[in-house]
């Protein structure tokens, strides 16, 4: 398969007012294209830190390339959600799903057009796009959210915790759904969580990262067939054992 990311030697550092923090140390990692990755690791440990620098939203040491090109700034081809929505609640989701188009003065061009009219209409939004979003469920808002990130059409997605503001049955529903369109249409991924159980029912590989500053410690391929959702994953008896070695690995 195709490398998509390549990330080489990375390093991150924070200035404090009385001194310099190191968040992630000589990092690295290669991403496949079609590839699902899930980050894990404790909290503050480097891990949202990684996909600002993957976003171009970080200064940082080492190499990290997007298809062959050295990410130094944002760009088109990588994707980015956040932990929350961030819909503009004066904005009806239409517009907000036009936005990225909007803030990077891209014309709105047919394909484009047709592009999210597609996927509107496949994901149930399309009787919604003239409403606001607080009119939308907290699941529907996740998927408007989605819609928008794909936009663009970017090679990389990245997604920090998109589901930690959801409560446990939205939470469980929306990852089926999430997961279900970024494997419909092709997507390269990286999920950011510290839910254990939400990283393998995702990942085709998970990445387990130690405490601040970040290093890998352990990496686990996931052995399901990649046609089963989430849900079903946690039915299968692999799952508790693939659990136990996880949390094993986080806590040594």
């Amino acid at each position: 398969m195709k490398t998509l990311l390549e990330i080489s030697d990375l390093s991150l550092f924070y200035q404090t007012k009385t001194a310099e923090i190191k968040a992630v140390d000589n990092l690295s990692l290669t991403v496949s294209s079609g590839e699902f990755v899930a980050i894990i690791g404790r909290s503050g440990c480097g891990k949202t830190s990684i996909l600002s620098v993957i976003a171009g939203l970080l200064p940082y040491e080492g190499k990290v390339s997007v298809s062959g090109k050295t990410i130094d700034s944002p760009g088109k081809n990588v994707g980015y959600m956040l932990q929350r929505d961030e819909l503009f609640e004066w904005l009806t989701i239409e517009e907000n799903v036009y936005l990225p188009l909007k803030i990077r003065r891209q014309k709105q061009r047919k394909d484009m057009k047709e592009n999210v009219e597609k996927l509107t209409e496949k994901y149930g939004l399309k009787d919604f796009m003239k409403r606001y979003p607080s009119e939308l469920s907290g699941g529907m808002r996740q998927r408007a959210a989605l819609i928008r990130t794909l936009v663009c059409d970017p090679e990389l997605l990245l997604l920090d915790e998109p589901f930690s503001a959801l409560d446990y049955q939205t939470r469980l529903a929306v990852c089926d759904d999430v997961y279900a369109i970024i494997k419909n249409e092709k997507k390269t991924a990286i999920l950011v969580t510290h839910d254990i159980s939400e990283a393998i029912s995702v990942a085709d590989r998970i990445v387990i990262l130690s405490a601040r500053p970040a290093k890998i410690i352990a990496v686990h391929d996931m052995p399901f067939d990649k046609t089963l959702p989430p849900l079903r994953r946690r039915e299968c008896p692999q799952f508790a054992g693939i659990f136990e070695k996880v949390w094993r690995d986080l806590n040594t």
